[in-house]
């Protein structure tokens, strides 16, 4: 066999298999080696064309259109094979990356109405269902709506320093403070009525935040209160009970049992304290209700004469009953939460929990 011959065998061999091994690459880094391993300048096709200096001169350009021939076959197989993977991989991708669009979204975490203000909204749609208006005053206020026309003595203990945020005056002028109720909404509102020549019946609701110098479990220098009022002819301590007894069974989502118990405030007359049956034991006794079976809760009573005489309504054509309560304690009892100073440390855990 002359030495053109064994070179064209030569060639055949090694492009059959190139073709073989580029048809049976598994991917596009595979192929790319064969690429390397046979059309590189160190290649096995380079290494096989060294022996083409042994030819004769007439017979070099017979075996360069040879070789040409081999070198388009080899680079258009490994173009298909290349173009083939290239789609196989494509579709192992996509089908990675398939999103199932019927899944459920993830959830992201949202912001709510923090556990107090939750509580201050069912509070006062409870009131606003039984036809009471909401009001507002202002947090500073001046001795006469806070104490003066709510029938509290010079000498009370509500109005001393150790109690009360007072603003140190100027020279003649009236000490004013941080109110420390909302009672005064109900002098504010009841003067504006008669003030502009109305009269009752009113039935008023009022919010908002008080402060008073104390710091405990369940004492905060600043928390919030709801003041509920309802003035008109012949109103009683029945009517003053019927309100509280739908009121706290609404808010606590179940039938409450209530009681009045007697008592003392300078803007009552009479005054009672408010206790519900125990919402943990129901009245078995607990350590929350001290073994008794009640929970205070709030304090109320019939408008005093005095008050009503001190915003111009006349005691004797009209009557009226009040009673306030502590929010951030009522939503501790309905949730069992057992520290107030939690509602205002910001703990997200707690926070979370109720739902803010």
């Amino acid at each position: 066999m002359s030495e053109l011959d064994a070179l064209k065998v030569a060639l055949k061999t090694l492009q059959d298999k190139a073709l073989d091994e580029f048809s049976n690459a598994e991917s596009l880094q595979a192929l790319q080696v064969l690429r390397v391993s046979y059309l590189g300048k160190k290649g096995e096709l380079t290494s096989v064309l060294k022996g083409v200096g042994k030819l004769p001169p007439k017979e070099r350009p017979v075996i360069g259109q040879f070789v040409n021939a081999s070198k388009q076959t080899l680079s258009e197989s490994l173009e298909k094979r290349e173009a083939c993977l290239a789609l196989k991989e494509k579709q192992v991708r996509i089908e990675a990356e398939r999103i199932d669009v019927t899944l459920s979204g993830r959830t992201s975490s949202k912001g709510s109405l923090h556990p107090v203000q939750q509580g201050l909204n069912e509070m006062t749609a409870i009131f606003s269902q039984l036809g009471f208006d909401i009001a507002e005053g202002p947090e500073i206020e001046d001795e006469f709506h806070n104490f003066d026309a709510l029938n509290i003595p010079q000498e009370h203990p509500a109005r001393a320093m150790h109690d009360t945020f007072f603003f140190h005056p100027d020279g003649d002028e009236k000490a004013n403070l941080l109110r420390t109720h909302t009672s005064p909404v109900q002098i504010r509102t009841m003067k504006a009525c008669v003030d502009a020549g109305g009269e009752p019946p009113l039935a008023v609701v009022a919010t908002g935040r008080v402060y008073r110098c104390d710091y405990d479990v369940t004492h905060s220098p600043m928390f919030h209160q709801v003041e509920v009022f309802k003035v008109d002819k012949n109103i009683s301590l029945a009517h003053l009970k019927g309100v509280l007894q739908h009121f706290l069974s609404a808010y606590f989502e179940k039938d409450v049992p209530i009681r009045l118990r007697p008592h003392y405030f300078p803007f009552t007359e009479p005054s009672a304290e408010v206790d519900i049956a125990c919402v943990f034991c129901h009245q078995k006794g607990c350590r929350v209700c001290k073994g008794s079976g009640w929970i205070e809760v709030l304090g109320s009573g019939m408008i005093h004469p005095n008050v009503l005489k001190s915003v111009g309504i006349d005691s004797t054509v009209y009557s009226g009953f009040a009673f306030g309560l502590g929010v951030e304690r009522l939503v501790m009892l309905k949730y069992g939460i057992p520290d107030l100073r939690l509602f205002f440390e910001n703990d997200v855990r707690f926070l979370r929990r109720m739902g803010a």
